[in-house]
Parts: structure tokens; C-alpha cells; sequence
């Protein structure tokens, strides 16, 4: 059994369209952890177990990981929690103790590019997303953190930007090329480790995409892709942090958040070198096509 968390949002539910369409997972059995059954399609609740609830309650990991052979693990983002330690191992610990409990085997992890490069310890949501990878191969399950570098699909939180006045905004400089990858990748890379399970002990499965693109390669192929001019505008930490304390993140998130984005301007996405397995499919023209533009549209 496949216990998947988060299968309404945007790597858990592409995880669990590829897994109920993948042919491997004939004979298994998936389960999810959901707050609201309402939000899965119903063509997924008719083939998929549903424990409601948050997966930080006690009581519904129990229920969610009797039984369980391999989770898919993602802590939720909550804008109002009280620091970053309650955000990623805070909410992660009962499900930590419940591995070891039930006897999961393997867990599947969405975390983050950065161990080992000098900015690590000084990341925000990274540092901490990396302390909650520690916490669960602490534990002695089979471990994989799906390490991921900036998605494709946050730009989604600019369309309205995009579409009316030509603009996308990040704080990186223009010119800094990076690793950025599709969420679609992830997701595949997810359930390709859910279905094989012959892997053990800890360790990190790089999504990086095909290629590094520095914002003004995003504005160029934007620009391409939609049929009219897309420029970047670099947004100053100060500003960036007004905007993030606009929306009601506590202090400690966005300062969390202020100092990850430093730190991706400092390299903490440049450790880890494409090869193969690593550079996942999906280009950023590919993304703009099928994603992006329709969404601009709409």
C-alpha cells in the first residue's frame, strides 16, 4: 500500500493521476491523508482509500499508515505557523514516530537543493527543509528527498502580472542562470520510487530540469511562447519582504523566505551537477505552452 499526502495539490495530485494511470500499481493499494474528500475528482475516490484529516494528527497518521508498505511525504504550507521549525519538522514529527510505529518501509520526500553548498545553513525554508529530511532518516526507513530547485509552476502566482502588464517579477539578479524544474517532473520522479521500492537507506534524487535559465532567459521564451513582449523586473529583498508580510506570513516565514531567495542568489542551487537521471524532462518552452499560456488565456 502507497499512502499519499497532499493529493490535492500540485505534486500530490499529479502523483496520483500517474500512479492510478501507471500499469505497476495494478495490485496496489493507495490511500490518502485529505482535510476535505470533496476536492479529489471522483474518478480518484472511486479508486482510492481516504483517511480525512491533517497528516500531523496523531490519530489519522495511525490510521493512515496501518498497513502501509511506502508514503509520500509534503508539509503543507502554513503562512500563519509560528517559525520554520513548526512548519517542516514540527509537523513532520508524528509522522515520524509513526513510520517507525507501522513499519513503513519507504518514504518519499518533497525537499530541496542546497545540502553541502556553503549557504545551506543560512537558507530559511532550505535550512529547514533539510532539518526535517534529517529527522525522518532518523528514524531508519528507506529515505528518498526529492531534491528540487525553483518550480516552473510558481509563476502561475504571477499571471495576472504576465497577462496585463508584461511583467514577472523574482529577486534573483537577471542574468543568474539556475537549475528550475516542472512540478509534473517531480511528481514523476515520486512515483517512479513509490512503484520500484528496491531501494534502501537515505539519500537525495535531484529534480533539476533540462537546463539552467536565468530570469532573462524566462522573459525571452515567455515572450516567444505568448506572441508579445514579457520583460523581468528584479524585486529588492525589502520590497519582497513587505509583500510576503502583506499577506498575513508570520515574521519567522518570511524572513524564512527572505533568506532562502538571498541564498539562491549566493549559488544554493548549483551544487548538484545534470547527468541523465537527474535532468528531468520538461522544458520551460514546454511549460509555457501547455501550462502557462493557457493559463494566461483563461
Amino acid at each position: 500500500m502507497i499512502v499519499i499526502t497532499t493529493p490535492t495539490g500540485q505534486i500530490g495530485g499529479r502523483l496520483l493521476e500517474l500512479l492510478l494511470a501507471d500499469t505497476r500499481t495494478r495490485g496496489e493499494r493507495l490511500r490518502v491523508i485529505v482535510r476535505d474528500p470533496a476536492k479529489l475528482p471522483d474518478a480518484v475516490r472511486a479508486h482510492v482509500e481516504v483517511v480525512t484529516g491533517a497528516h500531523d494528527d496523531v490519530e489519522v497518521v495511525d490510521r493512515a499508515f496501518a498497513g502501509a508498505d511506502a508514503v509520500f511525504w509534503l508539509a503543507p504550507s502554513h503562512g500563519r505557523a509560528p517559525d520554520l521549525d513548526a512548519l517542516y519538522s514540527g509537523f513532520t514529527r508524528v509522522a515520524a514516530k509513526a513510520f517507525a510505529t507501522h513499519g513503513v518501509g519507504h518514504v518519499v520526500g518533497v525537499s530541496a537543493l542546497g545540502r553541502g553548498t556553503p549557504v545551506a545553513g543560512r537558507a530559511g525554508h532550505v535550512t529547514a527543509s533539510l532539518a526535517m529530511d534529517d529527522l525522518i532518516a532518523s528514524t531508519g526507513v528507506a529515505y528518498r528527498a526529492l531534491a528540487n530547485p525553483t518550480f516552473f509552476d510558481n509563476l502561475l502566482w504571477q499571471v495576472a502580472s504576465i497577462r496585463d502588464h508584461g511583467v514577472f517579477t523574482e529577486t534573483v539578479a537577471a542574468d543568474r542562470a539556475a537549475p528550475r524544474a516542472a512540478t509534473r517532473d517531480i511528481a514523476a520522479a515520486a512515483a517512479a520510487l513509490l512503484l520500484d521500492r528496491s531501494w534502501t537507506g537515505t539519500g537525495e534524487v535531484a529534480v533539476l530540469g533540462p537546463e539552467d535559465l536565468s530570469p532573462n532567459d524566462l522573459a525571452d521564451i515567455m515572450s516567444d511562447v505568448l506572441g508579445r513582449p514579457i520583460r523581468y523586473e528584479r524585486q529588492p529583498l525589502d520590497a519582497f519582504r513587505t509583500e510576503l508580510a502583506g499577506r498575513g506570513m508570520s515574521d519567522p516565514l518570511v524572513q524564512g523566505y527572505v533568506d532562502m531567495m538571498r541564498a539562491k542568489d549566493d549559488g544554493l542551487d548549483d551544487g548538484v551537477r545534470r547527468t541523465a537521471p537527474t535532468a528531468s524532462p520538461t522544458t520551460f518552452r514546454e511549460w509555457c505552452e501547455q501550462v502557462l499560456k493557457p493559463a494566461v488565456q483563461a
